[in-house]
């Protein structure tokens, strides 16, 4: 179920995040290769919008020349929030595969399942590498806890 080697892009991304942001990476590969990746910028860039997921997607399809991502995988450190999810169902990626579980707002069963408002047949694979993705969440909210 997905692949770890290329999963471990989307760590590598989220350890990159800077100290404001809550450290999310993706990496959205197709046909095996990494084609685009990103981490959590909203803090860094003011802008809501500014999650891992929706800047990875914009960066692919600006590289691909379409808005369609059909063909591609998502790896996300982090189980997407509703405003990632709808954007991920949207763009026809057709599978996605997270870590951590998100137990305040994850889109893709934890919380609900945006899929069945959608009609979706984006295949979802959550707690890769999960204990990893949760060390670098934890480490990041006790040191904002610490303050």
């Amino acid at each position: 179920m997905g692949n770890n080697k290329l999963y471990e892009r989307a760590i590598k991304e989220a350890k990159q995040t800077s100290s404001k942001d809550v450290p999310v990476g993706c990496a959205i590969i197709k046909d095996g290769v990494i084609i685009g990746a990103s981490h959590n910028q909203k803090e860094e860039l003011s802008d809501v919008t500014g999650h891992a997921e929706i800047i990875a997607i914009r960066d692919v399809q600006k590289k691909l020349g379409a808005w369609r991502l059909i063909g591609c995988e998502m790896y996300v450190t982090l189980e997407p929030c509703p405003m990632c999810a709808w954007a991920i169902i949207s763009s026809g990626i057709d599978k996605l595969y997270f870590g951590s579980y998100n137990t305040q707002c994850g889109a893709f069963g934890t919380v609900m399942d945006l899929r069945k408002t959608a009609n979706s047949k984006l295949e979802v694979y959550g707690g890769i590498e999960e204990e990893k993705c949760d060390a670098i969440l934890n480490k990041f909210f006790e040191k904002i806890r610490k303050g």
